[in-house]
């Protein structure tokens, strides 16, 4: 599925994905395991590959649960169609490693929330943004800096034209100049080019999509006061009695538009006004407390759900060991909480740093799926793939020449996105069992509330099979 442009909720450009985080080993099936390659000190590697999932949420969430499973490297390589939506997961997940005594974890939970949801910041969230992108031209031009500063990640993959690209990306965020970038103006723009005629009565269009469409769908959590502010401003996360005034550059993607008849490059929000960021990470919680229903009104908010939800993975990246709200708070009294109270070395937490020594992050040049297989070292080397539905184009089958035996492939459903109907959202899901089939991939029976489909790679005489039928093309029109 590919956006059409400014006239769809969808956009051009998307900034947070469309279902809840996983932790990809949990999604990973049993049989998947089997096969992982041994890494050189002999710990079991796994190797997955996620295809345009935009936000680093679903890395974020395996490394911060990767204490509860047997010990295993994690290998998690990153295809994305922009170099802003790649600058802004390494903005997010070098946030997460940022050590306590730079940030504490209340002020961090806020602040990745606040970047990733939000068109304006605080003044002090913009210092920290100019302050990372200072650091990340660095990291982009001088890669030996890199792997001392934050050896989790490589670039070493990126084209020398998208390393030149994402520099200039990070030049526009350390910016200080607001109107550089003039949020609230595009939004509105943006919103009115989407609603057209309905814009005048865009309160009832909102309570539609609302509860026709995302509670339909298991999204009851999202209430319409925090919905509606979110469409009417692109504010989703305003957690602070403070003055959010600072516009987030990290929301800017460039576009080449069209003005008598020749293509003038420009700079603007062309992302998402329909679904918002509240999926990711404020619908779903291991805390049921926060989803109990109070005279059929759910008790919490999406934005208070998103910030437990972010800390507690923040938390247990730093600590390994779950977080608990209700336990008291350390000597420190810094806000970090230990499950069942008492110090970090009575629970097994080993450190109040982050700590993901065995997960790597290596970055893909943009695009580059179609050409994956004909490198050595992509061959047969994925166990799990993860597909965004608005990548699912590259889905093709010779992705098959790139999965390791009995290889998991999750496949993110279009059930968040308003501005399809219930008809298209079920033929949706028919044409990915179609499409992956002929990738030579089995749907997987699975209980997880079908906001994703799930696959595992056939043997080689289920491939040669499936190769036989010619997969449908996925593009919004086709829907």
């Amino acid at each position: 599925m590919t956006a059409a442009g400014s006239g769809n909720g969808f956009g051009t450009t998307a900034w947070w994905g469309f279902s809840p985080a996983l932790d990809l080993q949990a999604t990973c099936r049993e049989t998947s395991m089997e096969h992982l390659q041994l890494s050189q000190d002999g710990i079991p590697a796994l190797n997955i590959l996620l295809v345009g999932s935009i936000d680093g949420r679903h890395i974020l969430k395996t490394m911060s649960q990767a204490h509860r499973w047997p010990r295993r490297k994690i290998n998690f390589y990153v295809l994305e169609n922009n170099l802003e939506a790649l600058g802004r997961q390494l903005l997010f997940l070098s946030l997460a490693l940022e050590p306590p005594e730079k940030m504490g974890l209340q002020e961090k939970s806020e602040t990745f929330l606040e970047l990733m949801g939000n068109t304006l910041l605080r003044s002090q969230t913009a210092a920290y943004l100019q302050e990372k992108a200072g650091l990340f031209i660095r990291y982009v031009t001088d890669s030996d800096f890199q792997q001392t500063h934050l050896p989790n990640m490589d670039l070493s993959a990126l084209k020398f034209r998208e390393r030149d690209q994402l520099e200039a990306i990070f030049q526009f965020w350390r910016s200080p100049d607001p109107r550089a970038f003039q949020i609230k103006q595009l939004w509105d723009l943006r919103l009115r080019q989407y609603l057209g005629t309905r814009y005048d009565s865009r309160r009832g269009v909102c309570d539609w999509d609302l509860t026709m469409k995302l509670h339909e769908h298991g999204a009851n959590v999202i209430n319409f006061r925090e919905f509606y502010h979110w469409r009417e401003t692109g504010m989703a996360f305003e957690l602070r009695e403070a003055t959010y005034d600072i516009p987030n550059k990290t929301l800017a993607s460039g576009r080449l538009l069209r003005h008598k008849g020749e293509a003038i490059p420009a700079r603007g929000y062309w992302g998402d006004i329909a679904t918002g960021p509240y999926i990711t990470f404020g619908i779903e919680t291991e805390d049921p407390s926060l989803l109990k229903m109070t005279n059929g009104i759910p008790s919490k908010s999406s934005q208070e759900i998103s910030l437990h939800n972010v800390t507690a993975l923040l938390y247990e990246l730093s600590y390994n060991t779950r977080y608990d709200p209700s336990a008291p708070s350390n000597e420190e009294g810094n806000g970090y909480y230990l499950q069942g109270g008492g110090d970090c070395s009575k629970l097994g937490a080993t450190s109040g740093s982050p700590s993901a020594e065995d997960s790597r992050v290596c970055f893909l040049p943009l695009n580059c799926l179609p050409e994956l297989h004909h490198k050595g070292k992509y061959q047969q080397l994925f166990n799990l793939i993860f597909f965004s539905c608005s990548m699912l184009h590259f889905l093709k089958p010779n992705l098959n020449l790139i999965s390791a035996p009995k290889a998991t492939l999750v496949v993110e459903l279009s059930n968040f996105l308003p501005d399809l109907r219930k008809e298209q959202v079920s033929e949706f899901s028919s044409r990915i069992t179609s499409l992956v089939m002929g990738a030579g991939f089995v749907p997987v029976q699975a209980t997880d509330k079908k906001r994703f489909s799930l696959f595992q790679l056939g043997d080689q005489e289920v491939r040669e099979m499936c190769n036989e039928i010619p997969p449908p093309e996925m593009t919004a029109a086709g829907l």
